[in-house]
C-alpha cells in the first residue's frame, strides 16, 4: 500500500533537529511529480502543487488566499556533547525526553562522513547498584552512548564522531494488519509529514478557491524555528497544522480522555503556544459533524505546535491543529492507528474544499 510505504520510509528516516536532510529528500522524491519544490538553508521544504496543465517551474501565484499546510520534519533526538576517555559519548537532548525511558535504548549516531553508527545508551546492571538507587532514573547529562569504541582517540579518528554529531533513536516501522496499528519512531511528526504530502496530492487536480502551499519545517522540537521562517516566506492567510499528538487513553480515567486511538483526529482548543481561533475551530468541527467524520476535541495544559509560531505572524493567521493520536510519543517506539491517519487526511481535504476568501475573512 502506497500510504503505508510512505509512512514507513518517513518514520525510519534520520532527522534530528537541524539535520532533516533525509526527510526532505524523501518528501521531495514523493512530491516532485505533482508540485514545484524549494528549500532554504534551514532545510524547510516548500511544496506548491502543480496541476498537470501548468508547466514545471511556472510561478504558482494565483491571487487566491494562501493556505499553509504544515508539519515538522524533525524528531526528538540528541547531540554529542563530549567524548569520554573510554570512547563513550556524553549526550544532550534535542527536544523533550523522559529520562527513565532511555537506558538500554538503541540509537543511531551520524558521523562526520555521513555514516550511521549504532550505539546503545549505557545502563548500569542492578548487580552494581545500591538498593536505594535501583528505582531512580538517571539524568540525561549523566548518560553515555556506547558505540563500541575503547578510547577517545578511536572515537574521533576511527569512528569519525566528534561533539555536535546528531543522534536519534533506532526503531524499525511495523504495521499490524490485524489491529490496524502502526509502531515506530518519530510519529511526531512524520505522520504529519505524510498527511501534508497525501493531502496535497489528493487535491492537486481539484478546482479550489485557495492556493495551497505545503511546508515541512525544521527544528520544531527545539523551538518552532522553521515554522516562523516559513510563515515569513509564504505569508499565509490561513494555516492547518498536522501533528502526531500525544494520546491520553492509556493513563487517564475514561471521563478525562480526549485523544483516543481509533476515534479520529484530535483538534485542540488550546495549548501552551496558542488559543486556537475559535471560529476556524468551529468551522472544522461542524464539517466533521456534517460529514459524519470521526473527530475528537481536546484542551492541552502543556505542549506546543508550529501553530504557536504562525498564528501571530503579520496581522494574525487563523490556525487549527489536526492531530493523529500517538501513544508513547517522544520515546523509541510509538503506536498510532492507520484509520486515524486516513481520517486526518480526509478531514483536512474537506475543510480546504470549503475555504474561500469570504469564509476566511469571517474567521
Amino acid at each position: 500500500m502506497e500510504t503505508l510505504k510512505l509512512i514507513e520510509r518517513l518514520s525510519n528516516a534520520f532527522g534530528a533537529p537541524g539535520f532533516e536532510d533525509d526527510v526532505v529528500a524523501l518528501a521531495s522524491s514523493y512530491a516532485k511529480n505533482f508540485a514545484d519544490l524549494s528549500e532554504n538553508c534551514m532545510r524547510n521544504l516548500y511544496i506548491r502543487p502543480r496541476p498537470e496543465k501548468v508547466k514545471r517551474g511556472r510561478p504558482s501565484k494565483t491571487g487566491k488566499p494562501v493556505v499553509m499546510l504544515d508539519a515538522h520534519s524533525d524528531e526528538v533526538g540528541f547531540a554529542v556533547h563530549g567524548i569520554l576517555p573510554n570512547g563513550m559519548l556524553r549526550i544532550m537532548p534535542l527536544g523533550s525526553w523522559v529520562p527513565y525511558t532511555l537506558p538500554s535504548g538503541v540509537v543511531v549516531v551520524r558521523n562526520s562522513e555521513g555514516a550511521l553508527l549504532r550505539g546503545v545508551i549505557a545502563s548500569v546492571p542492578p548487580h552494581f547498584m545500591p538498593e536505594g538507587e535501583r528505582g531512580n532514573a538517571p539524568e540525561i547529562s549523566s548518560m553515555m552512548v556506547d558505540i563500541g569504541s575503547s578510547s577517545a582517540a578511536e572515537t574521533r579518528n576511527e569512528f569519525k564522531v566528534s561533539p555536535g554529531a546528531p543522534v536519534v533513536p533506532e526503531a524499525a516501522f511495523r504495521y499490524n494488519a490485524m489491529t490496524g496499528l502502526m509502531m515506530g519512531k518519530a510519529f511526531d511528526d512524520r505522520l504529519g509529514c505524510a498527511c501534508v504530502l497525501e493531502t496535497l496530492k489528493q487535491l492537486t487536480l481539484e478546482s479550489l478557491d485557495v492556493e495551497l502551499v505545503g511546508t515541512l519545517t525544521a527544528q520544531e522540537e527545539v523551538g518552532l524555528r522553521g515554522a516562523a521562517v516559513a510563515a515569513n516566506t509564504i505569508k499565509p492567510d490561513i494555516a492547518i497544522f498536522f501533528e502526531g499528538t500525544p494520546a491520553d487513553d492509556y493513563f487517564l480515567p475514561e471521563h478525562m480522555v480526549q485523544t483516543s486511538l481509533k476515534k479520529g483526529p484530535m483538534l485542540r482548543h488550546l495549548d501552551d503556544s496558542m488559543i486556537t481561533n475559535p471560529r476556524f475551530q468551529r468551522f472544522a468541527l461542524n464539517i466533521a459533524e456534517e460529514k459524519e467524520m470521526p473527530v475528537q476535541a481536546g484542551v492541552r495544559k502543556g505542549g506546543s505546535t508550529n501553530a504557536g509560531a504562525v498564528h501571530t505572524w503579520g496581522d494574525g493567521v487563523p490556525c487549527i491543529v489536526i492531530g493523529i493520536p500517538v501513544r508513547y510519543v517522544h520515546t523509541h517506539n510509538a503506536v498510532a492507528s492507520l484509520e486515524d491517519y486516513k481520517a486526518c487526511v480526509d478531514l483536512a481535504s474537506e475543510i480546504i474544499r470549503r475555504l474561500n476568501a469570504d469564509v476566511i475573512r469571517r474567521f
